[in-house]
């Protein structure tokens, strides 16, 4: 974690384990195409959940402080978010699912920095700022399931893990990874894919953990 990251009085109540979990936003870097991609795909789902998803959703882009036309800065978030009592932090990519439940419980949101490329850009298969951002924000305007998700958070926080957790962890990150990236082999991904699937057949009794996420 960057010195440079400003917290405010939520995310000043998080824990100091969890702050290497925590990136600045690379907004800089953000290009021109990333920003057309985040257009693109905001501006087709908006115009497919306006017509099907609970008004909340849409109502909720705008208490979150998502914009269809510009990635969201973290900061602009924030400023919006805490006015129901929530905050956002940057992550990169994964992170183990006890530390995304322990934010969870803090009331603040995970949000990946990545955003997905152009060759996937109705679906990636790693965590990304349109999904986690557009999807998960809009949703805690609702008091209901903002309380629902801290308390899951808090529950899910204190659930044990198992060493076959941790290594499917690290196989679905590495899987994720190799598939967003277009200079990935084919060889590689397919080595990954193998993996997940052995680990999966072979996770034997299921953890707290693993019974609370499946």
């Amino acid at each position: 974690m960057t010195k440079t990251i400003k917290f405010n009085k939520i995310t000043k109540r998080l824990p100091k384990h969890l702050h290497k979990f925590i990136v600045k936003q690379p907004y800089e870097n953000y290009t021109a195409q990333n920003q057309a991609v985040w257009r693109y795909v905001m501006r087709v789902n908006i115009d497919f959940l306006s017509k099907v998803a609970d008004k909340s959703y849409i109502e909720g882009l705008k208490k979150a402080g998502i914009s269809e036309e510009n990635i969201p800065k973290m900061e602009g978030m924030n400023r919006i978010l805490k006015d129901i009592g929530w905050a956002a932090v940057s992550v990169d990519g994964f992170i183990p699912p006890n530390a995304f439940m322990e934010f969870q419980a803090y009331n603040v949101l995970v949000i990946a920095s990545d955003i997905r490329t152009l060759e996937h850009i109705e679906y990636t298969p790693a965590p990304d700022i349109i999904h986690e951002a557009a999807g998960h924000a809009p949703i805690i305007s609702n008091p209901e399931y903002a309380e629902y998700l801290r308390r899951f958070g808090e529950i899910g926080s204190k659930a044990i893990s198992s060493a076959k957790d941790f290594e499917m962890y690290e196989a679905i990150r590495l899987l994720s990874i190799l598939k967003e990236d277009p200079n990935s082999s084919e060889k590689k991904i397919k080595e990954a894919q193998s993996k997940v699937e052995a680990l999966q057949n072979n996770m034997g009794e299921l953890s707290e953990m693993a019974q609370i996420r499946n």
